[in-house]
């Protein structure tokens, strides 16, 4: 526990606080091109993020594929269960695996899906949402109140414009670029 002494008026006040309560929790992924700071949002999701900063603690993302980028739009990664390059990347399921933790309800909240929001991803069901996430290349307002924000990129925004984009509709990318190393910290 950390004691400040905070002076307001010529009155002296005692404030604690457990750990860090200045420092915000971040996650750092590593690309091929160089780290991206992405700034997580507990306030706004905190289930959404106690999952990620738990996959990503135990090292679940290193090495997971961005395995739909579509140009103009989003990179998504984070499937843990058939995503993983280097550990039985499976091409015909990718997209469709999620972790050994259980499902999260919606976290919807009135954060803008603007460039460089970090959302999760889900099935057309909103409480279906479990380890894969997106980051934005560009504003997306059709999402708001649809996905659940958990973060913005506050470093590194332009390793994520240089993803390996998909092709087609989807955006399923073939040889993709993948997450080297994810870690969390504090800014």
């Amino acid at each position: 526990m950390k004691l400040f002494y905070l002076a307001f008026a010529g009155v002296l006040y005692l404030a604690s606080f457990a750990g860090d309560a200045f420092a915000a929790d971040t996650m750092t992924i590593q690309l091929k091109t160089g780290p991206v700071v992405i700034e997580l949002a507990p306030d706004v999701a905190p289930k959404h993020v106690a999952q990620i900063e738990a996959l990503a603690k135990k090292g679940a993302y290193d090495g997971v594929a961005f395995h739909r980028v579509i140009d103009g739009f989003m990179a998504q990664t984070g499937d843990v269960q058939y995503g993983n390059v280097s550990k039985g990347f499976d091409k015909a399921q990718v997209g469709t695996g999620g972790s050994d933790l259980p499902n999260i309800p919606a976290e919807f909240s009135k954060t803008p899906f603007v460039r460089g929001t970090v959302g999760m991803a889900r099935s057309q069901d909103p409480n279906s949402a479990n380890s894969q996430f997106f980051i934005m290349f560009a504003d997306g307002s059709f999402l708001n109140g649809q996905y659940t924000v958990v973060g913005k990129v506050i470093s590194g925004m332009e390793n994520v414009d240089k993803i390996k984009k998909g092709e087609g509709q989807n955006g399923e990318v073939t040889d993709p670029d993948q997450m080297v190393k994810v870690t969390i910290g504090k800014k």
